[in-house]
């Protein structure tokens, strides 16, 4: 008799079990990873357009305009950095996000999007 091969039933609801964890884990954080891409998305922008070359109530301004076009919600205008380094603009927008993720267990994610080269 040949030895049979393939998944068992009990290998299969773990396997799915799994799949099914991260897929859950994946959805929560997804929107988060979203808003962070959409920072990044506005602080080049910004860059592109030339917004970085005014005073620091201008570069806030012209976030604030892009924030109300993306709505984001987790990074506020507290949460921009505006310095200079060599002669030029930079715009650092830090945040941290605490996701609930089962029961009493979170996910803590720190965010950093700068216009630095």
């Amino acid at each position: 008799m040949r030895k049979q091969s393939g998944v068992s039933l009990m290998g299969l609801i773990v396997t799915l079990g799994v799949l099914g964890f991260l897929g859950v884990m994946a959805a929560k954080l997804l929107p988060y990873y979203v808003e962070y891409f959409s920072v990044k998305k506005m602080l080049r922008s910004m860059e592109e357009s030339g917004d970085l070359k005014g005073s620091v109530r201008d570069i806030r301004n012209a976030f604030d305009k892009r924030n109300a076009i993306e709505d984001v919600k987790s990074v506020k205008l507290d949460d921009l950095e505006i310095t200079k380094e060599g002669g030029e603009t930079v715009v650092t927008a830090a945040w941290s996000v605490r996701v609930p993720m089962v029961h009493n267990i979170s996910a803590c994610i720190d965010f950093t999007a700068t216009t630095a080269k």
